[in-house]
């Protein structure tokens, strides 16, 4: 069994996925070593183990998958299920998520472990909607870890790797439907993006920039704006832009057929947010990942230090996204502070892109970077954690869930050792 991208063969030897609560406590007895297992697009082996695989998206547990609480907005949902489901089904009861990733195919439990991202200033990660989780441990105990009730675990429970347990259901905090609006600026000079970048990113909801960093320009800047009065405008934060006149994909030269909608066409916040509709399969996994988080104040320095390793980078590149992120309160969550995101999506040559992380890592962890937990980098997993001021809290506190260490595989067992 591979995962999405195929770079990475899973060690497990059995993949269990259960239909009820009963079924699922069966497939975690015994002493043997187990994991969660998500949508498989992690680009490493954070979600891997020697021993049983379980799959939760076929799980019943007698409740709707998607199950609105209208009179505090919390949705409850089966947490193998994937983000462009549950945005549909939100959206025809006339509520919205905070934000989505670029991909709507991921599931719910596999992006909030991993501190999975969309954009916008004011937009936290996935895991900044989580109020509550449901997850049942190694012992098969069915255990519910909330905000309100929990406030002093409950900031490790949510980005844990899947560390604590099976979660089962996540609880999200939703608000009332919003329209959005996407335009694409398209070859916007480095001078003009570095010397405004608070003004390019603060102006729209969410606001993400394509380049391969040897370009003379940024080659596209997608932004996307809140449409509250039914109309909504273009935003134009520096002089000159020129905008898009047909629809663009990320990668030059790509049919952007399945991309979301551009052009200013107002729509849905789930047909917006997303990069790519839930419809289609953006690529056939032909791609690797990586990601880097920095503050957000060191956002200009970490740009021209990828900058100038362009003529290394971009060879290897499909395309590079750079994204904001606000910050949350997530012990393992790498956005303790406003933050910038530099995202790598490489051409499938796994050799050549490995041999290039450490040049971006000497650069960009200097200035704070953390990787993003489910891509590729170099870090050691000795030295990630010191990356993190709650690491140790985490680390207790993954051991009260899972005494035996029986969910500790992959680069998560070398983490925790």
């Amino acid at each position: 069994m591979r995962n999405w991208a195929g770079n990475l063969t899973y060690a497990s030897t059995n993949l269990r996925r259960p239909a009820s609560l009963a079924e699922l406590a069966d497939a975690l007895a015994g002493s043997g070593p187990v994991r969660a297992l998500g949508s498989r697009h992690s680009f490493n082996d954070v979600a891997d183990t020697t021993g049983v695989h379980v799959q939760v998206d076929q799980l019943d547990d007698g409740r709707p998958a998607v199950d609105l609480d209208p009179a505090t907005g919390v949705v409850s949902v089966n947490a193998g299920l994937r983000y462009g489901e549950v945005s549909r089904a939100l959206e025809a009861q006339g509520r919205a998520l905070g934000n989505l990733a670029s991909l709507p195919h991921i599931s719910v439990a596999g992006a909030v472990a991993t501190a999975t991202h969309g954009s916008g200033d004011a937009n936290r990660c996935l895991a900044g909607d989580v109020v509550g989780l449901e997850m049942m441990t190694t012992a098969g105990e069915l255990r519910r870890v909330t905000r309100a009730d929990h406030p002093d675990v409950f900031g490790g429970t949510v980005v844990s790797l899947g560390a604590l347990g099976v979660v089962t259901r996540v609880e999200l905090a939703t608000a009332p439907t919003f329209a959005v609006r996407q335009d694409v600026a398209l070859d916007v000079p480095w001078d003009a993006v570095l010397g405004s970048l608070d003004a390019v990113t603060g102006a729209a909801y969410s606001v993400s920039l394509f380049t391969s960093w040897d370009e003379p320009a940024v080659r596209q800047v997608w932004f996307k704006s809140r449409v509250d009065d039914g109309v909504g405008v273009r935003p134009e934060p520096v002089a000159g832009l020129a905008w898009a006149t047909t629809e663009v994909h990320p990668l030059p030269g790509v049919d952007p057929a399945a991309c979301t909608p551009q052009l200013g066409a107002a729509g849905p916040w789930n047909e917006r947010l997303s990069h790519f509709r839930l419809e289609f399969t953006p690529s056939a996994g032909e791609e690797l990942q990586s990601e880097y988080l920095l503050p957000r104040a060191s956002a200009v320095a970490a740009i021209e230090a990828v900058r100038a390793l362009g003529p290394r980078v971009a060879p290897l590149l499909q395309t590079s996204e750079i994204r904001t992120v606000a910050a949350d309160d997530h012990w393992l969550s790498p956005f303790d502070e406003d933050s910038v995101a530099l995202h790598f999506t490489w051409h499938p040559r796994g050799a050549e892109v490995a041999a290039v992380l450490p040049l971006l890592e000497e650069a960009l962890l200097p200035l704070g970077a953390r990787p993003h937990w489910g891509k590729l980098f170099a870090v050691d997993a000795a030295d990630l954690g010191a990356l993190y001021p709650r690491f140790a809290d985490f680390r207790e506190l993954a051991a009260r869930f899972d005494p035996e260490g029986r969910l500790h595989g992959g680069y998560l067992r070398r983490l925790l050792r």
